[in-house]
């Protein structure tokens, strides 16, 4: 298995919503809605940036305020990393942006 792969699939690793052109609960919101987010994971050399297909069985927004940026959101989706599918799990605070989460490899 790929190195990166395999570091962010044991244990929780800081990670940040990755959002453009402003970093906003409102832009969490919008990325949120068209099912597609960028998760950054800040601990690796300069960050490992993923774009992330959601899966919204999966995820959970009911713990969030959008408009107040409180609470949290629980987001899942699948992935390639490098030639390895896999799955990314964050909780996101809304109130900072940032949160923890890691990688878990789907067997194929």
């Amino acid at each position: 298995m790929n190195e990166l792969v395999k570091r962010l699939s044991e244990g929780e690793y800081p990670v940040e919503a990755s959002l453009r052109p402003e970093k906003t609960a409102t832009a969490l919101k919008e990325s949120i809605d068209r099912g597609y987010v960028h998760i950054k994971f800040t601990n690796t050399k300069g960050g490992t940036d993923l774009g992330v297909r959601l899966d919204p069985e999966a995820s959970n927004l009911n713990e969030a305020d959008f408009e107040h940026q409180t609470g949290k959101v629980h987001l899942v989706g699948n992935l390639t990393l490098n030639y390895v599918q896999v799955r990314c799990i964050a909780d996101i605070n809304l109130a900072t942006l940032d949160g923890k989460g890691h990688l878990e490899p789907i067997e194929q």
